[in-house]
């Protein structure tokens, strides 16, 4: 069978070899991860995952996924938001990720009510029409095939969920751009080697953010996964997007 092709930041690779890519890029920084996005960010990342959040509404008795949750920061949130009585199940391609969030769940008395899964975006471990809301946060980009773990997103979400991604973007103001791409290209891979002694992964995740979709054609492939009333909202000058969708 003749091989497919996707992008890994900048360069060509083989489909079946991106889950590895990416998870060697996480298991390298997971130990920093928190410490690093509030670094390279500002802390502004914390503010978009509330907009998320504030958007999504959790409501009490809800289950939510939360594919490449990371450490666990936005289901850690949604629980919170949804009085105590939400669910939360998070998903990660990273063994290490999920053990610094399982370690951070210890911590903060969370785990009752969240749980951890060692899994792919695109072949979620979960019967149909299981969940309440989706949520992914600045892990769409680190999927091998994007249409596919939309539709997966659709074939887990119950009638009536919701499918909230946030992801980074496409700056628009010219000017706001070119100082972006700057601090992006020059600064961040710099911090990435200070702060967690691996520049080769922010170099990665720098050129993954600009290989993308923009807006509206990622708006698009939502569309086409089935979803409808599909909105987006930028965020910082559209740094970062918010897109809202719902399976009707």
């Amino acid at each position: 069978m003749k091989n497919k092709f996707t992008d890994f930041g900048f360069t060509r690779v083989k489909d079946s070899e991106k889950s590895g890519l990416v998870r060697n890029v996480f298991t390298s920084v997971a130990s920093r991860y928190d410490v690093m996005n509030d670094i390279m960010s500002i802390g502004v990342h914390r503010l978009w995952k509330e907009w998320m959040l504030d958007w999504l509404a959790p409501r009490p008795g809800q289950n939510l996924i939360d594919v490449a949750g990371g450490t666990g920061d936005v289901a850690f949130e949604f629980i919170k938001r949804a009085k105590g009585s939400g669910r939360a199940i998070i998903v990660d391609l990273t063994e290490a990720m999920v053990s610094e969030g399982k370690k951070r769940s210890e911590v903060t008395n969370d785990s009752s009510a969240i749980k951890w899964v060692c899994g792919d975006a695109m072949f979620l471990p979960f019967a149909q029409n299981s969940f309440d809301a989706y949520t992914i946060s600045f892990g769409m980009r680190n999927v091998t095939d994007i249409q596919k773990a939309l539709s997966e997103a659709y074939r887990i979400l119950r009638p009536g969920g919701r499918l909230m991604i946030l992801e980074f973007s496409k700056v628009e103001n010219e000017m706001l751009s070119w100082f972006y791409d700057r601090y992006s290209f020059n600064v961040i891979p710099t911090l990435g080697e200070i702060v967690t002694n691996d520049r080769d992964s922010y170099q990665y995740l720098i050129e993954s953010i600009r290989k993308f979709p923009d807006q509206v054609d990622f708006l698009e492939m939502i569309k086409k996964a089935g979803f409808k009333q599909v909105r987006f909202r930028n965020l910082t000058f559209g740094v970062a997007a918010l897109h809202s969708a719902w399976k009707i």
